[in-house]
């Protein structure tokens, strides 16, 4: 199909082409294991300490303070359970959010089921966890307090940065899943007060399959794969050099356009809006501009079945997505949407997702905001 446009960056990004030939020279070039006392493995561990060094500088972090993980999932697996594991002679209490990623909800889900308390934070319609709502809830046996920098579906910020000071005092491990801020959002782990941080490649146009979880100096986990000494015997087996190579390409590219990048997507935003505006269109948009994700753009329009909207987009070759996940003909409402809307809230079943990234322009964005007043209007005459 022609003029196809892809507006799901939140879901994953294409593949950035000077990281196509970073990991092409690893893949050709830096072939040998770095855990290898031979050249070939001292070129390969060279490229690894290269890369964690880079990634470490785009966290503020120490280079010794990375893991290399297969990304976003096993981060916040190992950050949750090593963390739990490691410090329940401390207390059973884990405090997160009800709308984190499903790498968080179902790790915790099965936490619970070790003998660990979950308590889930409720958000405000801007889908923003109070400070209060949160100091409420700790208590002395509370052991890891897990929020999420910037939401997948609507793009809130969550104050990071004034929980990292509340907890500061506390015994619990501050932890924080900002596989959809890295790389867009200034990221300084000391300013945030984070023990634990989770990174994901594929977000930001660097390969799938690899990731990474910042662990501050003298956190206590319990690593859960065994085998060999890899990353500082926290995580066995031969790491995917390639791919860390990829990554850290990517985080370095991202890192230099970081700034034009989020003014380039507030643009768009902005003139979808005025699109929309201009064709007399009902809608409303999710979370304050000043504290959300400057890629991801949440919309709903009242009265408009999501499913019909987006199947409609698809056949004319725009790729946007919902919180919903749409399978044979029925649809299992968003948890973000519930908890921002409420349960049984029209808006759950009315909100679309669009997300900008690599490859977008002002011409197509004003394509596909033209194509989507035009699909609305026709489903409120339907």
């Amino acid at each position: 199909m022609e003029n196809r446009i892809y507006l799901d960056h939140a879901a994953t990004s294409p593949i950035h082409p000077e990281v196509v030939q970073t990991m092409l020279g690893a893949i050709t070039n830096t072939y040998g294991n770095p855990s290898s006392i031979h050249y070939a493995g001292r070129e390969a561990r060279k490229a690894l300490d290269m890369a964690r060094e880079n990634i470490a500088r785009s966290i503020h972090a120490e280079e010794k303070e990375v893991i290399f993980t297969s990304g976003g999932t096993e981060g916040d697996n190992l950050a949750l359970i090593g963390a739990a594991m490691a410090n329940k002679e401390k207390g059973k209490h884990i405090i997160t959010t009800e709308i984190e990623h499903h790498a968080v909800l179902k790790t915790c889900a099965y936490l619970e089921t070790q003998g660990f308390e979950i308590t889930y934070l409720p958000v405000d319609k801007h889908g923003v966890v109070s400070l209060e709502s949160l100091a409420a809830q700790l208590r002395p046996d509370t052991i890891v307090v897990s929020i999420m920098y910037g939401n997948n579906e609507i793009g809130s910020i969550q104050p990071l940065a004034d929980i990292g000071a509340l907890l500061q005092d506390h015994q619990a491990l501050f932890h924080t899943d900002a596989v959809q801020a890295y790389g867009l959002l200034n990221i300084n782990v000391t300013e945030l007060g984070v023990d634990l941080l989770t990174a994901s490649s594929h977000k930001i146009n660097g390969p799938r399959g690899v990731g990474f979880l910042y662990v501050k100096n003298g956190t206590r986990l319990t690593y859960q794969m065994h085998g060999g000494e890899q990353e500082r015997k926290r995580r066995a087996g031969t790491e995917n050099l390639a791919g860390i190579c990829g990554f850290s390409a990517a985080s370095t590219i991202i890192s230099n356009e970081r700034e034009s990048k989020k003014e380039e997507y507030i643009s768009f935003k902005k003139r979808m809006a005025e699109i929309w505006r201009e064709a007399g269109l009902d809608f409303e948009v999710n979370g304050l501009e000043a504290a959300t994700l400057p890629h991801v753009f949440s919309v709903r329009f009242p009265g408009i079945s999501i499913e019909q909207l987006l199947m409609n987009l698809d056949m004319d070759g725009i790729a946007v997505s919902s919180g919903s996940a749409c399978t044979a003909g029925t649809v299992d409402p968003s948890h973000v949407l519930v908890a921002l809307f409420g349960e049984g809230h029209p808006g759950v079943q009315e909100t679309v997702r669009i997300s900008f990234g690599l490859g977008n322009h002002l011409e197509e964005i004003e394509i596909a905001a033209t194509k989507i007043s035009e699909v609305v209007r026709r489903l409120m005459k339907i």
